[in-house]
């Protein structure tokens, strides 16, 4: 069963996880998004982990994000759930939110030894999940609706996803 494919439905994933699309404007102009290459996967994903006995959703992201990237961040809207069956075949929920990041430096660690600043099409290309390409289509759009909404008063509907 390929990621994305798995319904958790009603029961209880046996793994939660929750994350972050980190976005911020880049020198040129453009919208970039931060994906990290996990040494232990050999893969490029986004920032994610797992939840700590107590921890909220939105306050496991921002922790993972901050471990996983260096960068402290504000997390915004949130994009939908991700589940698929890990490698070990256990059931796994993960939360994502848009973030951008407010403070910090990457330094590279045990968990993730690359990350780069990339624009959408770069990110397609690069990242090995499809669900992390449609999470970071999605952040985008949202991301960009935010912006526009600040500055036209009138468009208060939140966008749809």
């Amino acid at each position: 069963m390929a990621r994305g494919e798995l319904e958790i439905g009603d029961g209880k994933p046996d793994i939660s996880a929750a994350g972050g699309v980190v976005l911020r404007r880049g020198d040129d102009g453009k919208i970039r998004v931060a994906v990290i290459h996990r040494p232990k996967y050999m893969d490029w994903s986004l920032p994610k982990g797992k939840l700590e006995r107590g921890e909220g959703w939105m306050e496991a992201a921002l922790r993972e994000v901050e471990e996983e990237t260096g960068y402290r961040c504000e997390a915004g809207d949130e994009l939908p759930p991700v589940s698929y069956l890990d490698r070990e075949g256990r059931r796994k929920l993960v939360r994502y939110w848009v973030m951008e990041p407010i403070e910090g430096s990457f330094e590279p660690h045990g968990e993730v030894d690359e990350l780069r600043w990339l624009t959408r099409k770069e990110a397609d290309e690069l990242l090995t999940y499809e669900h992390d390409r449609e999470l970071v289509r999605k952040a985008i759009r949202k991301y960009r609706w935010r912006r526009l909404r600040s500055w036209l008063p009138w468009a208060r509907e939140p966008y749809p996803v």
